[in-house]
């Protein structure tokens, strides 16, 4: 299911590498042998068209993941790949000749392309082979507010909110999708993902401070009102959101701020406009727990950076063993960040430098 985020419109190596809370620096060496736009190019040089959406996320023209199934399995068959089903690695030990043992057989190179573990101890059969390992937390989550009023109105867009985690230096600017457990959206999803670690210390229990509106300053707020009041000032305030609200949401926001519905915007004093300024920039929750986000688990952590050459992908602990993918402690925002970092490792690691 699903129609699969294939990669971002974004075709700078440095501006690439700048969606990743971790190994962002590392992976731009990588990006330099193979971006998103040699990933458009090899889908694309395959028969998978692939569109750009107004947020720069790119997907199959098909809206399908089974387009890029279909297309991944008729590669490997062209190459005689052979694929083994429900076959775990159970063994894997570096020998004498430089070789591997793998589950009995012998290869000269492996890659680990295993993917994240959400447990350090999926990770232990590489920490025996004495490689460093990051622990994992959970990345690309929702935040919890039990309790709170707003989950009401659950399926609510605010499109352009500042979402800030109050006591830390985390900040993150977009659009916040109501949940009826809390808060998503593509601004809270990146905050949890540049806080992984931080807010995986804090238990997940901690303050987060929203400014509805995205506008920082508060004297520019005034004058936007100020500016609207000559159209509005006889209209009900419930009737006349001066910003780019839903109507459902605006009407929340004055309950919270103690303006009743029926008052004419003219009317409105100085004291009630001041208290309603305040909630449109600094409307505070309380968040307890996550969430993970359904459609895109990852993990923050993996093999420590310092453990691979991202110019080959290959480990300075082990010579001719590779890593690709999740299992390495990179990650990036959503968006098709994630998987870019999958298909660059890859491509790197199957080089075999």
């Amino acid at each position: 299911g699903g129609r699969c985020n294939v990669t971002h419109h974004c075709f700078s190596p440095s501006a690439l590498s700048k969606h990743y809370p971790r190994g962002g620096k590392q992976l731009k060496k990588a990006l330099g042998t193979f971006q998103a736009s040699n990933t458009v190019a090899w889908f694309e040089s395959r028969g998978v068209a692939l569109k750009t959406e107004s947020d720069g996320r790119m997907f199959p023209t098909t809206d399908s993941s089974q387009t890029i199934i279909d297309c991944l399995l008729h590669e490997a068959d062209q190459h005689g790949v052979d694929i083994r089903l429900q076959s775990p690695v159970r063994e894997l030990t570096p020998l004498a000749s430089g070789d591997f043992s793998l589950n009995g057989e012998r290869f000269d190179r492996v890659i680990v392309a295993t993917g994240g573990s959400p447990k350090r101890e999926g990770l232990a059969w590489l920490e025996a082979l004495g490689h460093a390992v990051e622990n994992p937390v959970p990345s690309l989550f929702t935040f919890n507010m039990p309790g709170s009023d707003i989950t009401a109105l659950m399926g609510v867009v605010v499109p352009n909110a500042l979402v800030r985690i109050q006591g830390t230096k985390l900040t993150q600017q977009g659009p916040v999708l109501v949940t009826h457990w809390g808060m998503s959206g593509p601004a809270v999803l990146k905050l949890s993902a540049w806080g992984a670690r931080e807010l995986a210390e804090r238990g997940y229990k901690f303050s987060v401070q929203v400014n509805w509106i995205g506008i920082a300053n508060e004297a520019e707020v005034n004058a936007a009102i100020n500016d609207a009041i000559p159209d509005i000032r006889k209209k009900k305030v419930a009737n006349a959101c001066p910003f780019e609200l839903p109507k459902k949401f605006w009407a929340f926001l004055l309950a919270r701020a103690e303006v009743p519905a029926d008052a004419v915007w003219l009317d409105l004093g100085k004291k009630a406009k001041n208290k309603l300024v305040n909630t449109l920039l600094n409307d505070v929750y309380e968040v307890r727990g996550k969430t993970t986000f359904k459609e895109e688990f990852v993990t923050c952590g993996g093999i420590a950076l310092g453990e691979v050459d991202f110019n080959t992908m290959q480990s300075r602990v082990l010579t001719g063993l590779y890593f690709a993918g999740e299992v390495l402690d990179v990650d990036g925002v959503t968006g098709g960040f994630n998987f870019q970092a999958a298909w660059t490792t890859g491509f790197v690691a199957g080089s075999l430098k």
